[in-house]
């Protein structure tokens, strides 16, 4: 009853200005009727003498003269549209009743219809809370640090009415609306107010409106300043006093109301300007921000803080003068010195950030990631993504003389496969090409993507001891130029091992076990240790071994992942969580694992690629692949053109990759191709990092491996039982037996070389 007596009382003062502005209308009407209507010849005689002077127009005259003349006068029209086409003029002119007629159709019939389809557009107050209650997706790291908020114009961060200070809604009401729990949506002070101002001109368009009329304006209607709009305003806000409590109606106007920019809502300005939550707001915050709505802009502290400051002692005033306050904590908001948060647009690992948000989209849709108030907890650990940043920067920078102008890294947690570090280029907010996002860049891997081939090498017959002949060698394929492989450095080894071919990086080696393995078998291979891009389509040859088909840092980085795992694959995680808007977990880890290379397997490889001895011949003692008191397999990569340059390794606990090179692809400096002087150092230094304070580990060796030692030359290999197994582990010995076997006619020569 309270609310329709409300509602009834709207309608009365409606009704009655309604038919004050008619009243206006119909004395203005007259005036001109009465000098414009003049007697036709055609005009019946005793209709003549009946007006021959002009009378006074009165309401119910009015009604009466239209009533009666409306439909003749429309069936003469038209029959004169008919047949007397000239007619027409006579009629619309000249004809005081048929004039009437049109008055009568838009006052009783337009008016009417357009007034019932006024209100049918207009906005449900119903959706008033659905509207108000959108909220920002905000995008933490694992701590729980803000990285970024997903929002499109309005950054909503929606509080409940109890956690927000009385003095915060004190100030409000001081200096918006200090009547708002005595009104019913409107107040006629203030509309007159802002009539008389709009009509005389003087100070261009002005708002009287409450509270409830600025929730409706900025939720439901556009701002645009037109009477229209504010009939609109004034007819809702009566509505919505009608349907919500005046605590319902405070509570939604503090979270949508603007502050400045995209801060929208008291708590994203608390966070905006003083970097704290609402309920940490102290007097002196709040009454400056309480101010801010009126004009974000002109009293922003960010634009003038004098001005600010003035704004800020107007509401304090007004909070003194209403009781809000007393003078003594008048005195104290006054003089306390305010301490403003930096209002910059705020974001933390910006490539990360791009890509969850791309993901966030591709699951749950673009709207609901926009409006859907999701809080999203990442794998990230920004300590760790500050510092690889900081590192990739630097280093990129300090050896840009090397023809590399940017860098990426990803660092991985190997146990669940989450993302600690995402670094896509060395700046990404560096014009023109800064938010390039080397990360999910396709490159080409070079010798990085070996341990592949040599991977599905060792699960078949081969050994770490197998012998490959490192000399030159060309494949002829119908249809394409012929193929000769040759080593980054010129040069041909001779008979090698296995580890030798692997820990060095010689490329003839690893075409000729891309030869006997298959490549379409190092396709599928690649794709199940994490190469999703990886198809068996027939675009590659032998080359894909030294690097021919391209991969992601993200995809390869967790290729190592996979191997350190000791062979189990898991998809890249980089949730922890993701909930709705009430809390709810809505995100379901679906990342199952699968084996895709033995234990004992990639034991054999994890051994060979943290072999500082076997690979001295190509990278010698002092290089960037050794961590002292840590036994960490690596592996380095150079595209035979130079535009690509990589490291990547790993320790049971952590995987890094990093990438170097020009976005652009063009070619770097010939001294990178062993690999050393590019991504290398970023690489160590990472893991440097990552290590630090940790103690070393190790794999433990499977119960299938065991370690052969030859006491003769006192060299060991490891081999998985069952295995190919040499009589001899020692060079010298090997060289002898294959003389006596080549005199022998090579009858006992044994089947080594897997040409």
């Amino acid at each position: 009853m309270q609310y329709l007596n409300k509602f009834l009382e709207f309608v009365e003062f409606t009704g009655n200005s309604i038919l004050y502005v008619l009243k206006l209308l119909l004395a203005l009407l007259k005036n001109i009727f009465s000098s414009l209507f003049i007697r036709s010849k055609k005009v019946p005689k005793e209709y003549q003498d009946k007006h021959k002077k002009p009378r006074l127009f009165t309401f119910f005259v009015f009604i009466k003269d239209t009533i009666i003349s409306v439909i003749f006068w429309i069936f003469r029209l038209i029959k004169d549209i008919v047949l007397f086409p000239k007619k027409i003029f006579t009629h619309l002119f000249l004809r005081k009743s048929f004039l009437s007629g049109i008055l009568f159709a838009i006052f009783f019939i337009f008016l009417p219809i357009t007034i019932i389809r006024w209100f049918k557009e207009l906005p449900s107050p119903e959706s008033l809370v659905i509207e108000a209650n959108k909220k920002s997706t905000v995008i933490l790291d694992r701590n729980g640090k803000l990285m970024y908020e997903i929002y499109v114009d309005k950054n909503y961060h929606p509080v409940d009415f109890e956690e927000i200070p009385e003095y915060v809604k004190n100030a409000t009401l001081a200096v918006e609306d200090d009547k708002f729990y005595s009104h019913f949506g409107i107040r006629f002070d203030s509309v007159i107010r802002a009539i008389k101002n709009n009509l005389s001109k003087e100070n261009g368009l002005q708002g009287g409106s409450t509270i409830t009329q600025q929730l409706v304006k900025n939720v439901l209607l556009t701002p645009e300043r037109t009477f229209s709009r504010k009939i609109k305003e004034a007819v809702l806000a009566v509505l919505v006093e009608a349907r919500y409590s005046k605590k319902d109606i405070f509570e939604m106007y503090l979270n949508n109301i603007p502050y400045g920019g995209t801060a929208w809502g008291v708590q994203t300005a608390s966070k905006k300007y003083f970097n704290k939550d609402v309920w940490e707001l102290s007097l002196a915050e709040a009454s400056l921000l309480a101010g801010l709505p009126t004009a974000p802009t002109s009293y922003s502290p960010a634009t003038d803080l004098e001005t600010a400051k003035s704004r800020q002692r107007f509401v304090l005033e007004r909070m003194l003068n209403l009781g809000y306050i007393n003078k003594e904590e008048f005195n104290k908001a006054i003089s306390e010195e305010l301490v403003f948060a930096d209002t910059d647009g705020y974001i933390r690992a910006p490539h990360f950030v791009d890509y969850i948000r791309k993901d966030l989209e591709k699951r749950y849709g673009r709207r609901y990631v926009e409006f859907g108030g999701l809080t999203v907890t990442t794998t990230l650990d920004l300590d760790i993504q500050d510092k690889v940043q900081s590192i990739v920067t630097e280093e990129v920078n300090k050896n840009s003389y090397l023809g590399f102008s940017n860098g990426a890294s990803v660092v991985m947690d190997v146990k669940n496969a989450e993302v600690l570090a995402y670094v896509g280029s060395i700046d990404y907010f560096k014009e023109g090409w800064g938010a390039y996002d080397v990360v999910t860049a396709m490159r080409q891997p070079g010798s990085s993507i070996k341990p592949v081939t040599y991977g599905l090498a060792l699960s078949g017959s081969f050994t770490p001891a197998s012998i490959i002949d490192d000399s030159p060698v060309t494949y002829k394929f119908k249809g394409s130029k012929d193929y000769t492989p040759v080593n980054y450095d010129g040069q041909y080894h001779g008979k090698v091992t296995l580890r030798q071919a692997l820990a060095n990086s010689y490329n003839v080696p690893a075409v000729k076990v891309a030869n006997v393995v298959g490549v379409d078998n190092i396709v599928l291979k690649g794709r199940e240790m994490g190469l999703t891009n990886w198809e068996v389509d027939g675009s590659y040859g032998l080359s894909i071994t030294l690097g021919g088909k391209e991969v992601r840092l993200l995809d390869h980085t967790n290729v190592y992942a996979t191997l350190a795992r000791q062979g189990v694959y898991k998809e890249p995680e980089v949730y922890i969580s993701i909930k709705d808007s009430n809390g709810y977990d809505i995100y379901e880890n679906e990342n199952t694992k699968k084996t895709v290379l033995s234990p004992e397997v990639s034991y054999l490889l994890w051994d060979i690629l943290s072999d500082q001895n076997a690979r001295l011949p190509a990278f010698g003692v002092n290089n960037f692949l050794s961590i002292p008191g840590h036994k960490i397999a690596v592996k380095t990569g150079t595209t035979n053109n130079i535009k690509d340059n990589w490291t990547l390794g790993y320790t049971p606990s952590y995987v890094v990759g990093v990438w170097v090179g020009n976005n652009d692809g063009t070619p770097m400096r010939q001294g990178l191709a062993s690999g050393l002087s590019g991504a290398a150092p970023i690489w160590n230094k990472i893991m440097t990092e990552m290590l630090k304070e940790k103690p070393n580990e190790l794999y433990e060796r499977p119960a299938n491996v065991f370690v052969k030692k030859d006491d003769r030359c006192g060299i060991s290999e490891v081999f998985i039982k069952g295995t190919m197994i040499p009589s001899s582990l020692c060079p010298e010995k090997e060289k002898e037996k294959e003389k006596e076997n080549d005199k022998d006619g090579g009858k006992n020569k044994k089947d080594r070389d897997r040409d």
